[in-house]
């Protein structure tokens, strides 16, 4: 019997000893492939252009910032969470919930805990910078107007001195910039949107929201960009928004939704290379391109209902300052109900 007994207990003392293993081994490997994504090596130098196009974004947003978004974003955002900020002796008609116990005896009389409003806030920026990205047939790209977006939220969130981070991935996990204050890291953040060469075509959103879990422990308010052409991330959704405030935005060129009368024409998926050719000229044909496109977005915006996730859509060919306008509104309507 005690034989039995000593093999079990060395059996389990293994267990636990290759889990300690895996754990630190796993811990390493998630350090050195951080490291990695922030690329703290030699960067490639930056074209003049593109340099010029991030100062464009600059301007052109400083008026929505200033003008648009500023109240809103404040109104929004500011009833964040409580953060302990000191202890005081309890006085008659505080709340007994609040007494710090551990305080009242070594001190001998009864003290509470006193909160404030979390004044700091931490939003990330996470952006699918996936093939899909380099399609635009309007004025921009659907990859600038991401970029545009980026930069509206991230001034909005350094003007109410809240921190800023960004993780930019395909099917994987392209760059992490860590959340900081200031112009000069904003400004690093739009360049790397626009000029990020992404190692992969496709998209797996499951990746970047469970990256998002483990590099930011605190809750933050996560604004989620992408065109959405992915499949299966309702869970890592639904378990990001447990910790997180996330906030979906859905970008779509108009020629995703309706397609044009001109004549024979070859589609081609960006992600996956794949080529179809269809005939525009019947009306059979574009209507079912219609109905297809208008029930996928229809689907996608049932799927973040279901999560609780609100859903900002964006087309190419239309200004983003009226939906983001209208979601801030929103917004602080819900949060004084």
């Amino acid at each position: 019997m005690n034989l039995i007994v000593l093999i079990a207990a060395g059996f389990g003392l293994l267990l636990i000893v290759g889990a300690l293993v895996w754990y630190f081994r796993h811990l390493r490997e998630l350090e050195r492939s951080t490291r990695q994504m922030m690329n703290t090596g030699k960067e490639e130098p930056i074209p003049r252009d593109l340099l010029k196009k991030v100062k464009q974004i600059e301007i052109s947003t400083r008026n929505v910032v200033n003008e648009v978004f500023s109240g809103e974003y404040h109104s929004v955002f500011k009833g964040r969470g409580m953060e302990f900020a000191e202890v005081r002796e309890y006085q008659p008609g505080d709340d007994v919930r609040l007494i710090d116990w551990n305080v009242s005896a070594r001190m001998g009389h009864p003290y509470i805990k006193i909160f404030e409003e979390e004044r700091e806030l931490t939003v990330m920026l996470l952006v699918d910078v996936s093939s899909s990205g380099n399609f635009g047939t309007a004025t921009q790209f659907k990859r600038e107007v991401a970029a545009e977006l980026s930069a509206v939220l991230a001034f909005s969130a350094i003007k109410n001195n809240d921190k800023v981070g960004l993780i930019i991935f395909s099917d994987q996990i392209e760059k992490f910039i860590p959340p900081r204050k200031g112009k000069t890291h904003v400004l690093r953040v739009i360049r790397e949107i626009l000029f990020y060469k992404p190692r992969e075509a496709t998209t797996n959103i499951n990746e970047a929201l469970e990256f998002l879990s483990r590099v930011i422990k605190r809750k933050s308010t996560v604004f989620l960009i992408s065109d959405f052409l992915a499949e299966d991330f309702k869970r890592s959704l639904q378990i990001a928004n447990k910790k997180h405030d996330v906030i979906a935005i859905s970008i779509t060129d108009p020629r995703e939704v309706a397609l044009p009368d001109a004549g024979m024409i070859e589609l081609e998926d960006a992600e996956t290379g794949e080529t179809i050719v269809i005939d525009t000229t019947s009306a059979q044909v574009r209507n079912d391109f219609h109905l297809k496109a208008t029930d996928q977005q229809q689907r996608l915006k049932n799927l973040f209902q279901s999560i609780g996730i609100d859903h900002i859509n964006i087309f190419t060919d239309q200004s983003y300052v009226e939906p983001i306008n209208k979601f801030f509104k929103m917004r602080a309507r819900r949060l004084a109900m």
